[in-house]
C-alpha cells in the first residue's frame, strides 16, 4: 500500500486547530453586537458586551481566590442572571460548572457539593434555609458567595461575600483561554436518581459547543430570538440554552418561578420567540385561564421534553397556536438528542394526526452520530413494525465523557459501544422512534407487555383529566395489572373510578385497561417528574385493601 499522500506532515497545528469550546459564542457575539439586548430580568437589562464584561469579572474574582483548571464551583439559584454568567465564567478558568437543583433537600445537597469537592457554592440567598442546613453536613466547606437578587425574598447571608461586590473585585478586561482539550470537563450534572445517591454526569466543551449548535440547527433558530427562561438552567445546563442564545446574539429573558401568569405576561411583553420545558410547563399553560393569552399575536414557538409527553398536551399547544417541536434526550446525552423532524407534508394532516406523528421522539439530532432501537444485550436493532420494543441507544459527541468517580456505571452505560438509556421504544416503518415505557415500568400482565405511556396517553384524552400516572400493581392471577393515580382539573366534578375505567375501555384493549384507580396529588422528583417508585409501592399496598 503506497503511503497517503494527504499525511502532509504535522496536520494540527494553532492555525488549523483550534479546541471547540461554547465559550467562543460569547466573545463573539460580544464583538460582533456589543450593544443587543442579552438579558432581562425584572428592570434590569444587560448588553451583550456588559454580560461578557461581568462574566469575565467573575472569572477573575474566582481566579483570585484560587479557583483553576478541573476545580469545581457549584451554583445554585433560579433562572437569574448570575446563574446564566456562572455558564461562561466557570469554564473561562478551566473549571467545572455544577449547577445545583434549587428543589433538592439538603442531603442531597451536601451530597453533591462533598462528591463533586466544589471550592466554591454561588447561592440564592431565597435559598438559604436548605443551603444552610446542606453546609453544616459538609466535612469541609466550600467558600461561599450570597447571591442578593432583588427580584428574591431575600434570606440569611451564609457566606464570605454578596455577588455583585464579589464581581466588583475582579477585572472586566480578564484573559481567559479556551480548554487545552475540548474532551476537558465543562459541566457536573447529577442525575434525579430514584434509589441510592444520584449519579454525576460528567460533560465535555466538545459536546456543549456542538449541541448548543444542535438547537439553533433543530430548531431553525433565528438570530436574535426572544428566549424565555422556563426552564431550569441547572436541568441539563438548560438543555445546553444558555451557550446558544450567545451563539445567535438572543436576548434571555429570565424567570425565577414559572407560573401561567408570569409566563404569558413576559411572552407578551417581550415578545417572547422561544422557550422550553417539559410536558408539565405545557399543561400548565394549557390549562390556563384564556383571558391571560390575550394579547399575544405572534408566533412562540416551544420545545418540549424531559418526559414522553401525551398526546393531548401536543394537541392542546397546537390549539393555542404555539407551534411546538417535539425532542428527547437525558442529562447524559446534554439535554436533547434526538427530534421529532417535521415533514411539510404533515401539515395537511388533521390536528390529531399531526399530534400522532409529533407526539414520537423520533430520530438523532443533526450532531448526534447514530440512534437506534436495539435489543440492549445483542445491539440487534429491532425491525421497523411500530410494535417490537427494544431500548433507545445513543452513540456520537454530544454524549457524557462518563459519571464521576463510578466507572462501574460508566462502563454498564456505555456497554457495547453505545449508551443505553434505559427507555423503550418501538420503530415505525419511517424510521421514527416512539417511547412505550422506561424499561423498569413496563407493565406485564398475564405474559401480555403493557406499555404505561399508552395508557397514560388515554387518561390524558378525558376532558376532566389533569395529571396521570401509571404503574404495575400486583395480581394473583395476572402477575401485574395497570394501576392509575389520577388528578383531576380543578372545578370538576367528583368521578368514579368505574366511569374513568370506562372510559379506558373505549379506547383500549381490555387487557392494558387500569384494574384501579386512584385520585388524589401524585408525587414528584425535585425536576418535575412524576414518582413512579413512589406510585409503585403505594400500588403494593392497595393488595390488602
Amino acid at each position: 500500500m503506497s503511503a497517503n499522500p494527504y499525511a502532509l506532515g504535522l496536520d494540527r497545528n494553532q492555525a488549523n486547530h483550534v479546541p471547540l469550546s461554547p465559550l467562543s459564542f460569547i466573545r463573539r457575539t460580544a464583538a460582533v453586537y456589543p450593544d443587543r439586548l442579552a438579558l432581562v430580568h425584572g428592570g434590569h437589562r444587560a448588553t451583550w458586551a456588559e454580560t461578557y464584561r461581568r462574566c469575565r469579572r467573575l472569572a477573575s474574582a474566582l481566579a483570585r481566590h484560587g479557583v483553576g483548571p478541573h476545580d469545581t464551583v457549584a451554583v445554585i439559584a433560579p433562572n437569574i442572571p448570575a446563574m446564566f454568567e456562572a455558564h461562561f465564567a466557570v469554564p473561562m478558568l478551566g473549571a467545572v460548572l455544577n449547577a445545583l437543583n434549587t428543589r433538592l433537600d439538603p442531603a442531597a445537597i451536601a451530597f453533591m457539593l462533598e462528591h463533586g469537592e466544589a471550592k466554591v457554592l454561588i447561592a440564592d440567598r431565597e435559598l438559604s434555609g436548605i443551603v444552610g442546613r446542606a453546609l453544616q453536613m459538609v466535612g469541609k466547606r466550600p467558600l461561599v458567595i450570597d447571591i442578593d437578587d432583588p427580584l428574591g425574598s431575600g434570606g440569611d447571608l451564609l457566606g464570605e461575600a454578596v455577588y455583585e461586590d464579589f464581581l466588583a473585585s475582579g477585572d472586566p478586561n480578564f484573559e481567559w483561554a479556551l480548554p487545552h482539550d475540548e474532551w476537558d470537563a465543562i459541566a457536573l450534572n447529577y442525575t434525579s436518581g430514584t434509589t441510592g445517591n444520584p449519579k454525576g454526569v460528567v460533560l465535555h466543551h466538545r459536546g456543549a459547543y456542538l449541541n448548543a449548535v444542535n438547537n439553533v440547527v433543530t430548531w431553525a433558530m433565528p438570530h436574535f430570538p426572544v428566549y424565555l427562561w422556563t426552564l431550569p438552567m441547572f436541568h441539563c445546563n438548560g438543555w445546553c440554552f444558555p451557550w446558544t442564545t450567545a451563539l445567535v446574539a438572543g436576548t434571555n429573558v429570565c424567570l425565577r418561578r414559572v407560573e401561567a401568569q408570569a409566563v404569558f405576561d413576559l411572552i407578551r411583553t417581550h415578545r417572547v420567540t422561544h422557550f422550553c420545558g417539559a410536558p408539565v410547563v405545557h399543561n400548565m399553560l394549557i390549562n390556563a385561564p384564556a383571558a391571560l393569552r390575550e394579547g399575544i399575536t405572534h408566533r412562540v414557538h416551544g420545545m418540549i421534553a424531559g418526559a414522553a409527553p401525551p398526546q393531548p398536551v401536543i394537541e392542546g399547544m397546537e390549539r393555542m397556536g404555539f407551534d411546538l417541536t417535539h425532542v428527547y434526550g437525558l442529562t447524559e446525552v446534554y439535554g436533547p438528542a434526538s427530534v421529532c423532524a417535521k415533514h411539510p407534508e404533515w401539515d395537511a394532516l388533521s390536528l390529531q394526526d399531526r399530534a400522532v406523528c409529533n407526539g414520537r421522539q423520533g430520530v438523532n439530532y443533526e450532531l448526534q452520530e447514530a440512534m437506534i432501537v436495539a435489543d440492549p444485550d445483542t445491539l440487534q436493532p429491532v425491525p421497523a413494525d411500530g410494535e417490537t420494543m427494544g431500548e433507545i441507544l445513543f452513540r456520537g459527541n454530544i454524549t457524557m465523557k462518563g459519571y464521576l468517580k463510578n466507572p462501574k456505571a460508566t462502563e454498564e452505560a456505555f456497554r457495547g459501544g453505545w449508551y443505553h438509556t434505559g427507555d423503550l421504544a418501538v420503530v415505525y416503518p419511517d424510521g421514527y422512534a416512539k417511547i412505550k415505557d422506561r424499561s423498569k415500568d413496563i407493565i406485564i400482565s398475564g405474559g401480555e407487555n403493557i406499555s404505561t405511556i399508552e395508557v397514560e396517553d388515554v387518561l390524558y384524552s378525558h376532558p376532566d383529566v389533569l395529571e396521570a400516572a401509571v404503574v404495575a400493581r400486583p395480581d394473583e392471577r395476572w402477575g401485574e395489572t395497570p394501576c392509575a393515580f389520577v388528578v383531576l382539573k380543578p372545578g370538576v366534578a367528583p368521578m368514579e373510578p368505574a366511569g374513568l375505567i370506562a372510559y379506558c375501555r373505549e379506547r383500549l384493549a381490555h387487557y392494558k385497561c387500569p384494574k384501579t384507580v386512584v385520585f388524589g396529588p401524585l408525587p414528584k422528583t425535585s425536576t418535575g417528574k412524576i414518582q413512579k417508585n413512589v406510585l409503585r409501592e403505594q400500588a403494593k399496598g392497595l393488595q390488602s385493601r
